[in-house]
């Protein structure tokens, strides 16, 4: 489907043409002209129709001497907020429920708040302003908001440790939003009400816990805590399936926000079952509280904000899609749906263009093979593969033997958005260092519970030296530090 479709959804990212950006979304016209003096040449109809048509949002950064990131989020922002004017005039025959300068007004009351609470306000101060809006804010305008705010410079950390302070503010006009807005009608096997079926055994779990740490039983704390060990991939599934989809429809800062409160509750997981293995109650007794409410508060983020967003904005074209990778994590406590397996391009013969000779091979330089041939052998693998191409977006991932989860979400991705915010610092660093011929690789190794893990990122390219992109090797290397001596023979 051409991207110019009346009603189709185009994310910005590096690659977009800047008419194609503007044929989509006529009102960033007056927005690119306000954002630099550099931009306002679009304006002219000669240039409009000709540089614009093969500059790209990447050459255009450049040109107007701003970062692409901050270009990027910008451009989101500003379609993210007419998304909102867009759901509020749908239905009322073209007049918005809110007049759409009023709600932009609305949407920098809601930042000073949060920009309020940021420098230490009080929040029942705050909560007395909110309060006098006198309006109801839903999932989507808090999503906006957020985003917003990274965009103008608040670190994520900060957005996420607000986070919990926010929400209570906004607790009572997200109720009285979700009341007067009832949730779109899904079905069983939906993907959301996946997520919901794991909450409510989730909820049920930390309720039981909170019993055992009532009653001091280190032998119930310590089961209480396994049997809520599969939050994780709760957690995991949401971040690589959901994530790309909302961030495809501009929502990003969002979901950042959340990556990083999934994983402080994870750590805290491990953290109290290492305290349970040992044996000590105490310091179960006084961690375990926090760390119960977080999982209940996650809860209510993503039942309150994440899952309505996310049925606004996705489409169910792009729900039914994620099924096949929805699987390919896997779920929590619960039986997914079975899903009819895809295809792979070879079986459904993209590959062949074969003549009387067979397939057509891919000529190499040290040989040639053919597509199956070629899959069949990334597949095999003994360790995982992905690639990320020179503008950072993750093309291709081997399926083979995986060490951290990938699923088709991920292809297109942003490669900063595959990762939690806090290790975003040292991707940064090495992109900077490969893209800058200053470094060819970047290795590490940890530990996770008994599985030592090699990685390994390595810079690609081309035979003028051009940066092509980045390889990251990933190898369960815990059977080969275990070798000692010499085999010789084969010894099955």
């Amino acid at each position: 489907m051409n991207q110019l479709e009346e009603g189709a959804d185009m994310n910005p990212t590096a690659d977009t043409k800047v008419h194609d950006l503007v044929e989509r979304y006529p009102y960033l016209l007056d927005f690119l002209a306000g954002y630099a003096p550099e931009f306002a040449k679009l304006k002219n109809p000669v240039l409009y129709n000709t540089v614009a048509r093969v500059a790209t949002l990447e050459a255009a950064a450049k040109m107007a001497d701003t970062s692409l990131e901050s270009l990027l989020d910008e451009l989101r922002t500003q379609i993210a907020t007419h998304e909102i004017i867009a759901e509020e005039t749908a239905g009322t025959g073209g007049a918005p429920a809110v007049d759409p300068a009023l709600r932009l007004k609305r949407q920098e009351k809601l930042k000073e708040i949060i920009r309020r609470l940021h420098d230490g306000a009080d929040v029942s101060e705050v909560k007395a302003d909110f309060d006098a809006l006198a309006t109801a804010v839903d999932s989507l305008e808090i999503a906006t908001m957020e985003q917003a705010l990274i965009a103008e410079g608040m670190p994520v950390a900060d957005v996420q440790r607000l986070c919990d302070v926010h929400v209570s503010v906004f607790k009572e006009s997200l109720e009285a939003a979700a009341a007067a807005t009832p949730s779109p009608t899904i079905s069983d096997d939906h993907p959301v009400a996946l997520y919901e079926r794991e909450n409510r055994i989730a909820e049920k779990l930390v309720v039981e816990l909170r019993a055992a740490v009532s009653d001091g039983s280190i032998e119930a704390i310590s089961t209480g805590l396994e049997r809520l060990a599969p939050l994780a991939t709760h957690y995991r599934r949401k971040e690589n399936q959901l994530f790309p989809a909302l961030e495809r429809h501009g929502i990003e800062g969002p979901t950042k926000v959340m990556w990083g409160l999934d994983d402080d509750i994870i750590g805290r997981l491990k953290t109290a079952g290492a305290l349970a293995r040992s044996g000590d109650a105490a310091s179960l007794r006084a961690m375990l509280p926090e760390l119960l409410t977080m999982i209940d508060d996650m809860i209510y983020k993503e039942e309150k904000i994440l899952f309505p967003t996310a049925l606004q904005v996705i489409t169910d074209a792009e729900w039914q899609g994620m099924a096949a990778g929805d699987a390919e994590i896997g779920y929590a406590w619960i039986e997914g749906p079975a899903v009819t397996a895809t295809p792979s391009s070879t079986e459904t013969g993209t590959s062949a263009h074969a003549d009387a000779e067979g397939p057509m091979l891919l000529p190499l330089p040290t040989g040639a093979l053919s597509l199956e041939q070629l899959d069949l052998m990334l597949r095999a693998l003994p360790f995982d593969v992905s690639y990320v191409d020179e503008h950072d977006r993750v093309r291709f991932y081997s399926e083979g033997e995986r060490v951290f989860p990938r699923s088709p979400g991920a292809i297109g991705r942003e490669v900063r958005n595959c990762h939690p915010p806090a290790s975003l610092e040292k991707v940064e660093e090495i992109l900077a260092a490969f893209k800058a011929g200053e470094k060819d690789s970047a290795e590490f190794w940890i530990e996770i519970q008994s599985r030592f893990i090699h990685i390994r990122y390595l810079a690609m390219r081309d035979a003028g030296g051009e940066y092509k992109g980045c390889l990251e090797v990933v190898h369960d290397a815990t059977h080969v530090r275990t070798l000692e001596g010499q085999r010789r023979l084969v010894n099955w």
